[in-house]
């Protein structure tokens, strides 16, 4: 259990013994889910019974390390591309599984991580009774949804009983009622146990999924324009995706073949920090940017674009990193150049950002999630009764929902 002051332990113990179900659709490396393994397992040591479901295969495995007390419910439908019919009847069986399984799991209340998984719950738990609490984790005025998942966004939050951004910013993109019962809770610190310095070595370090999102073809164009100017340093990419053939053409093209790693996801989560000599996020978009704080959590000089949202909440600029304007590549390679070049101010900016993003450590914002958790169990009545009907029936009003939803998976 964490330590805190006695307000922090009133609410722990408020939440011992409560039944939590936390839905995401996997548990693969990425910042969704290495924010569910930390809150589930801190629940779990809290004395909570907590299940986590998600839609990937039953031989699936989690990159982060959970508690071994919280179950794991996986329910073999994973997204995937198909025909409408097929799509229509994919839905329709993700949507039962994941009622009757949430039914099956007796929770007190329900927690959603990411937009599509949000929408599905909401729809999955239409009179069961139960406080939905819904997190978005990117920045929803520009994810890549098309106008009909907005439109069922957009019905369907405000039938949640919360919603948790994790900055302002993002949840300001959303109507009054949603908003109304908005909470900001932002990523916690969480680096590597026993991770060890193995600096020196002139390295800039990348992290986040290959995808468009992660701007990694931007980053790629700066460095080529000073690569020339400092040839001790290369560039490695730490992370896996679908635009990996592309970058990687890209790279050989603009002769960075042997300037320019990338090793795919590491080993162990994290574990990038410990041969990065300074950080780099040149992201179009974010949620946040866990990558970004664990880098000045552990003493990293960084440039970042100030990309909405999250790097502009995170760094002081000139104090403790540099934020450059979004998409400007000119000014990433100038930067990064400045940086490179000058170790006093690598090393000035590095001691504080490790001071100064302790405001986000694990303590401080667990606690937030225990006080969410609080409020719901407050309103949940099965927190005096179980669940009557575990494998309630198919309402009209929900088939009608899982029929138009079927359109968009």
């Amino acid at each position: 259990m964490h330590q805190g002051t006695g307000t922090d332990i009133v609410g722990a113990a408020g939440i011992a013994g409560a039944r939590i179900t936390i839905i995401v659709s996997a548990l693969g490396a990425g910042g969704t889910e290495h924010v569910v393994s930390l809150v589930a397992s801190h629940w779990a040591r809290l004395g909570c019974a907590v299940t986590v479901i998600t839609l990937e295969a039953p031989t699936s495995a989690p990159y982060y390390r959970l508690d071994p007390r919280v179950a794991i419910e996986r329910l073999d439908v994973p997204a995937q591309k198909a025909g409408k019919l097929r799509a229509a009847w994919l839905v329709a069986r993700r949507l039962s599984r994941l009622r009757s399984t949430i039914s099956r799991t007796r929770p007190d209340f329900v927690l959603s991580f990411l937009t599509r998984t949000n929408v599905l719950t909401l729809l999955a738990t239409r009179g069961l009774r139960l406080p939905v609490i819904v997190s978005e984790r990117n920045n929803p005025a520009v994810q890549p949804f098309g106008p009909f998942w907005k439109w069922l966004q957009l019905r369907l939050y405000p039938r949640a009983f919360a919603l948790v951004t994790m900055t302002k910013g993002a949840l300001d993109y959303f109507p009054p009622d949603v908003r109304r019962h908005g909470r900001v809770i932002a990523n916690a610190i969480n680096l590597p146990t026993g991770w060890q310095k193995k600096r020196g070595n002139n390295v800039l370090t990348a992290v986040g999924r290959l995808t468009e999102q992660k701007g990694f073809d931007l980053l790629l164009e700066a460095f080529a324009k000073v690569a020339a100017d400092h040839p001790e340093w290369k560039l490695v990419i730490w992370g896996e995706g679908e635009a990996r053939k592309a970058l990687e053409a890209q790279r050989d093209a603009l002769g960075l073949a042997e300037r320019v790693e990338m090793p795919g996801v590491t080993p162990k989560p994290g574990l990038w920090v410990e041969t990065a000599d300074l950080f780099v996020l040149s992201s179009r978009y974010e949620g946040w940017g866990i990558a970004l704080l664990e880098a000045m959590a552990a003493g990293l000089p960084v440039v970042s674009f100030a990309c909405n949202w999250g790097p502009t909440d995170m760094i002081a600029q000139g104090e403790d990193g540099i934020l450059v304007e979004n998409g400007n590549i000119d000014a990433l390679a100038t930067a990064l150049s400045n940086l490179m070049a000058d170790e006093p101010l690598r090393a000035r900016l590095s001691a504080n950002a490790e001071a100064n993003v302790r405001r986000y450590d694990a303590d401080h914002i667990l606690t937030q999630w225990d006080a969410m958790a609080l409020s719901a169990l407050e309103h949940s009545p099965t927190r005096k009764a179980a669940i009557k009907q575990p494998s309630l029936p198919v309402s009209g009003e929900l088939a009608s929902w899982m029929y138009m939803a079927s359109w968009i998976f």
